[in-house]
């Protein structure tokens, strides 16, 4: 690696993680959406045996769980009873869940493994100084990951440890990792702070709030300028995953050199317009936002408000004209494939 880009990051394999390690272990899944269900269903069938997962009386997933063959039980249960407790709720729901069902419970020895380092970070997590703290975040959407492990490949993970109170953290940390498929693509050691606070930086800026708006903005310019909402959608929208599925495989320089003469020349001379130091500047204001717990707190208070602010931002953003178009097309895709075939002459 370039040196200017500093030391590199630790980077374990298979070859450096012992599976039998976190196969010999009592491991209550906390939480079966997304995330947990593929963690659960990883393990198991990397040679975990006594898997749990831990839920509300009420949940919906419930039935789920108990239909993929696991046990279920209260979180407070599993709290007492296992050794490794993979907490996979949802960010701001860990502050009450710990504090109520999963601190009073626990014990010298256990293991807390986190998704996100968000919760610790930024302490609605104040761990037990008795347990070891573990970061093992996959790098992708639970069922993608799934999809991968079951084709024999993997993901990226990043890895970390806060609290290594038995002194036999990293190697759980690993095994844990690498019965989730990780370890046959690579992992990554880092913090839980570098973690929490790129993730939320990156989803803000690029992955989520950034791609969004400019995808949306970049089409209500054209139809605002008189295109069909049609044409603009396919321009501003439907060949941005052409574009990134290139750069992933190809890298950026890659992908530009695939991609014609006059789109590569246009992009040059219009990415530095619109990603000005404007722009920059505001990305470090985000940043700086997102390391101050600023953010954070904001995510929790408007949680404890009974989320009036996302409930009414993802309202408005089912309603966009862009959302009405895209359902329009994908109407008029499912019509074209159940047509029948035209019979022979």
């Amino acid at each position: 690696m370039d040196r200017d880009l500093g030391t590199p990051l630790r980077v374990f394999h298979d070859r450096d993680c012992d599976l039998s390690i976190i196969a010999a272990r009592k491991i209550g899944i906390i939480g079966y959406g997304s995330q947990g269900r593929t963690h659960a269903l990883n393990l198991r069938d990397s040679g975990c045996t006594d898997i749990r997962i831990g839920l509300k009386p009420a949940s919906p997933t419930r039935a789920l769980a108990q239909g993929d063959g696991f046990m279920v039980a209260d979180v407070a249960e599993l709290a007492a009873s296992c050794d490794v407790l993979a907490i996979m709720a949802s960010d701001e729901a860990h502050r009450d869940l710990y504090a109520r069902e999963i601190a009073p419970h626990l014990r010298a020895g256990q293991a807390l493994i986190f998704a996100h380092g968000l919760s610790v970070r930024f302490g609605l997590v104040e761990p037990d100084p008795r347990v070891d703290v573990i970061l093992v975040s996959p790098k992708g959407i639970g069922p993608r990951i799934r999809e991968l492990y079951e084709a024999g490949e993997g993901v990226f993970c990043l890895y970390g440890v806060h609290q290594d109170v038995s002194g036999r953290a990293g190697g759980l940390g690993l095994s844990y990792a690498a019965a989730l498929g990780c370890g046959r693509k690579g992992i990554l050691e880092t913090t839980f702070a570098h973690e929490c606070e790129s993730d939320l930086f990156g989803e803000q800026v690029v992955l989520c709030g950034g791609v969004a708006e400019l995808v949306d903005g970049a089409f209500m310019t054209l139809v605002e300028a008189g295109y069909p909402p049609e044409v603009a959608w396919f321009e501003c929208f439907y060949e941005l995953k052409l574009v990134t599925d290139l750069m992933f495989a190809r890298g950026i320089a890659g992908a530009f050199a695939r991609i014609s003469n006059t789109a590569e020349f246009g992009a040059y001379r219009t990415g530095p317009r619109l990603i000005d130091s404007r722009a920059r500047q505001t990305m470090a204001a985000v940043l700086a936002d997102v390391r101050s717990g600023a953010f954070v707190r904001d995510l929790m208070n408007d949680h404890d408000a009974g989320s009036p602010e996302l409930l009414a931002r993802r309202k408005a953003l089912g309603e966009r004209l862009i959302e009405r178009v895209g359902a329009h097309l994908s109407r008029v895709a499912e019509r074209a494939a159940d047509a029948p075939e035209k019979p022979e002459e």
